[in-house]
């Protein structure tokens, strides 16, 4: 828990939220606070993590005594946000409670969390909640639990960056974005809610990323849904003259959308300093129409390929399984065609049903069930059983354990190395799963000891060779130490 900007202080208005980990940071509480106008000098900030407890939330917060509390809800912390919530409700009943975020911004009649809150604001909340804490503040209280937010001119709001503290710039993520909506209109993500791109004023953005910079951030994260849409040649200069030793700026980018322009301003960054993450989603074509996803796969594979080959960028790529239509067999050969290319990540990740996205509309269909919790994970499907999409879940663990970590680089290249790489690796996670019963917490040396046993019982590799790639790794591992990029891309990037 962190309290950066009112400690020992008493606080009108607490924003809070639980992230996922340390390390990273709440955009949206500070989007909040940036536009509350002078209610901002009595707001506190609050950010948890996932490992706290509910009454230790509720501890801290009410310790400011104060008379509104806002809390941003995503699909990774509803669970314990309701617990906070409703222990705030019975112990002080007096205090507003106000949600908002992407996961109580739709089906709010069906959660409790919702019911137990006082208030909720559907879609983007920096000016209603402004409004709405006005309100309460003059003991006034507006007419309806659920506020529908007006999609905003984001050229109007303030921006947030000043309410990143010293703490946030040296030791987390610094979280900013250029522009909100998506071109694309992928029916699993709720984006696709919002096909009209909205970008920031540049030089106000550009001013703020400078401020940023001067104070000593050399971590920045957009979370612009497209680095083609919202990346200008202004945007890209000023980090180039920014590239130091230390510098790590991670994009988004829709892979067929790759401009020549984009690609040589790209190459000119030093090796490691820049990640694109290229969703790739899947390569099967029909499936990809199907959920509404517009996606040239040859020219999205060329791309990554010319990304991989004429820069120095860590490229981070996505499959989702699971999606309507797509089998095994489909899914095995669109792994294969993308590991191929040899990115530095493949991020095998698994559908969800996430409130007010469109995907729900081939459920029918295609006979899927989703995990009525968070995070809302399909447990089977027409084509894919369930006993199917358990063992897919295991692979994409593992897969990240050994591929997608950077620690078997070598290793990895001998695994792969098949007639199907998929078959291959799913094959490997069948048999780690069959020896450990687990895929979670096995220790790097007990790893390590399986991957071996595995090339050498298993694949009929010799015990020399199975070693000489392991101690390769080895030494890449301690090698990277020395670099000052964050540990998983550092691993990648060979001196």
């Amino acid at each position: 828990m962190r309290n950066a900007y009112l400690a020992g202080k008493m606080a009108e208005l607490v924003l809070a939220t639980a992230n996922a980990r340390y390390s990273h940071t709440s955009l949206a509480l500070r989007a909040l606070k940036a536009n509350l106008g002078r209610l901002a000098a009595g707001t506190a900030l609050l950010e948890f993590t996932l490992d706290d407890r509910p009454a230790d939330i509720l501890e801290k917060i009410i310790f400011l005594e104060p008379r509104i509390i806002g809390l941003s809800v995503y699909l990774w912390n509803a669970v314990l946000l309701e617990d906070v919530v409703s222990l705030i409700k019975l112990l002080r009943p007096d205090i507003a409670v106000v949600l908002g975020g992407p996961e109580v911004s739709f089906e709010t009649a069906e959660q409790r969390i919702c019911s137990l809150a006082d208030y909720v604001i559907s879609g983007e909340g920096e000016l209603e909640f402004a409004r709405l804490c006005g309100l309460l503040l003059e003991d006034r209280k507006p007419e309806g639990k659920v506020i529908q937010a007006a999609e905003l001119d984001l050229k109007t709001i303030e921006l947030p960056y000043e309410y990143y503290c010293a703490e946030d710039i040296a030791h987390r993520t610094v979280y900013v974005e250029m522009s909100r909506g998506c071109s694309h209109g992928c029916e699993f993500c709720l984006s696709s809610l919002s096909r009209r791109v909205r970008r920031f004023a540049e030089d106000d953005f550009l001013k703020a990323l400078q401020s940023l910079w001067e104070r000593g951030a050399r971590s920045f994260k957009f979370i612009d849904r497209s680095l083609h849409l919202s990346a200008t040649p202004r945007l890209l200069d000023f980090f180039l003259d920014c590239a130091q030793e230390g510098l790590f700026v991670h994009f988004e980018l829709i892979p067929d959308k790759l401009r020549p322009d984009l690609l040589e301003a790209l190459a000119r960054f030093p090796k490691g300093a820049i990640q694109i993450e290229a969703g790739v989603q899947t390569l099967n074509e029909e499936v990809a129409a199907r959920i509404g996803r517009k996606q040239n796969t040859e020219r999205a594979l060329c791309n990554i390929k010319d990304l991989l080959t004429k820069t120095g960028v860590h490229v981070h790529t996505d499959l989702v399984v699971g999606l309507p239509g797509e089998d095994l067999a489909s899914l095995a050969k669109g792994f294969d065609r993308l590991i191929a290319l040899s990115p530095q990540e493949i991020q095998i990740g698994i559908l969800k049903r996430l409130r007010g996205a469109p995907i729900s509309r081939h459920d029918e269909e295609w006979s899927a069930r989703y995990n009525p919790k968070p995070p809302y994970d399909v447990l089977e499907n027409r084509l894919l059983d369930f006993k199917t999409l358990q063992r897919l879940k295991r692979l994409a663990r593992y897969f990240d354990l050994i591929y997608n970590s950077g620690k078997f680089r070598s290793t990895s290249k001998l695994i792969l190395k098949a007639d199907s790489p998929f078959d291959r690796f799913l094959r490997l996670s069948d048999w780690l799963y069959t020896k450990t019963g687990q895929t979670q917490a096995i220790a790097q040396r007990r790893l390590i000891e399986l991957v071996y046993a595995f090339l050498v019982e298993e694949l009929g590799i010799s015990p020399g060779e199975a070693a000489d790639k392991l101690t390769a790794d080895s030494a890449d591992r301690q090698q990277a130490k020395a670099s000052a990029l964050p540990p998983r891309q550092r691993r990648h990037v060979r001196a």
